[in-house]
């Protein structure tokens, strides 16, 4: 038997190995910290493959099968370390325990001057982080029970927030709890796509509010916070078919309610990619230039009946009314294999136009396809005077505004 396989500090150092050069791990102190946690302690009754391999391991979940806790995909913890750049000494407030894992990472950071408290909506996830990270020598990490949205008000302020679960919003409670000046890494929604974002605050000066402005933005996925209200909708399209919408988009299945069996057009756009190139960055242009971005979502059995034919099972659209249309892919013929020509596909009224549009948001961002835009929150109750130029996407505790 393979030594590797049975010997924790050996598969450690490789999965160390194996994400410093990837270019997940780049700084040396957040290296070190994944080189002295022992992850399979936090993972308990896992086999020692699976808990240092590069992905998510799945902890809790509901009855009909959905997850609502995981061991985070060690790759994705170490991009969002690389964000937060945890200092020593630091008061750090994490939202979403898990394992225990993550906050044994931040404590290691930090160091002994420092403080951790992790927070979770599910007792028994807290139980299980508490007796995982006394098993790991971390018994100094706070692990309390209850809604992370609320945050941790008895032990505020923070200088860094480190949200580890899919947040729709940027609550009034961790705005008030961050310190001048700290920081909050979350993975946030808007218009059905998740970023992790790298927030600064900047305290209110020269007539200006207080405000959050991104520093930088990782693509990823995680599961949703529990135990709050979440600001998006599902609307209906069809039984194996939906969008997803944000409360602030007059999004409606009243109004779309048999758009899919209007006649479809199709505007192809002349962009080609291969087949391994993600489109993540033109939904991502897509929610800064239209308003109308959403997310379409539809099962197997409908793509394969050819009911909807988008690029990916999770898409972007963009709705309007009683009219529809979505980002759609074809393969290319002559040249290399594995290439497609991105599209789209629009049903309604005005589904031919906001095709077009679609497509012209995929030239634009193949003209600069390492484009990123500006990200800044501000508090909600911040007057329209106040808020730059830019798209804004209210939110129910935060004003998101987009420019590039």
């Amino acid at each position: 038997m393979s030594t590797d396989t049975v010997n924790p500090d050996s598969a450690r150092a490789r999965l160390v190995k194996h994400l410093t050069g990837a270019g997940d791990l780049r700084t040396p102190a957040i290296r070190h910290a994944f080189s002295a946690v022992p992850r399979h302690l936090f993972v308990p009754g896992t086999p020692l493959a699976d808990a240092y391999a590069d992905k998510i391991l799945v902890t809790k979940r509901d009855v009909d099968g959905t997850a609502l806790s995981s061991a985070s995909q060690p790759s994705i913890v170490a991009h969002m370390l690389e964000q937060a750049q945890p200092a020593p000494g630091a008061r750090v407030l994490e939202i979403g325990a898990g394992t225990g894992y993550n906050a044994a990472l931040l404590r290691e950071l930090v160091g002994e001057r420092g403080h951790i408290t992790t927070i979770d909506v599910f007792t028994d996830v807290a139980d299980d982080a508490r007796r995982n990270l006394t098993a790991a020598g971390y018994d100094d990490v706070d692990v309390l029970t209850g809604d992370g949205a609320a945050g941790a008000p008895d032990t505020a302020p923070f200088d860094l927030i480190v949200v580890t679960a899919g947040a729709w919003d940027v609550p009034a409670a961790w705005w008030a709890q961050l310190a001048p000046g700290g920081r909050i890494v979350v993975p946030l929604r808007w218009r059905g796509l998740t970023r992790s974002l790298a927030l600064d605050h900047q305290p209110a000066g020269s007539g200006g509010p207080a405000h959050l402005v991104s520093r930088s933005m990782y693509l990823c996925g995680f599961i949703p916070m529990s135990g709050t209200s979440d600001g998006g909708r599902t609307v209906a399209l069809a039984d194996n078919v939906t969008l997803l919408a944000d409360q602030d988009q007059p999004i409606t299945t009243d109004a779309l309610t048999g758009v899919l069996d209007t006649p479809r057009s199709e505007t192809w756009s002349g962009v080609v990619i291969p087949g391994d190139q993600s489109t993540e960055d033109i939904w991502l242009r897509m929610s800064i230039t239209e308003p109308g971005t959403c997310r379409i979502h539809a099962d197997g059995s409908a793509i394969d009946s050819g009911r909807v034919t988008p690029a990916t099972r999770i898409n972007p659209a963009l709705a309007d009314g009683d009219s529809i249309a979505y980002l759609a892919s074809r393969r290319v013929a002559d040249g290399p294999p594995s290439r497609w020509e991105l599209g789209a596909i629009g049903h309604g009224p005005r589904g031919a136009q906001l095709a077009d549009r679609i497509a012209a948001t995929a030239r634009d961002w193949d003209r600069d396809r390492d484009a990123q835009p500006r990200i800044t929150l501000y508090p909600a109750d911040t007057p329209d005077e106040q808020i730059p130029a830019g798209l804004v996407i209210d939110k129910r505790d935060s004003r998101m505004v987009f420019s590039w």
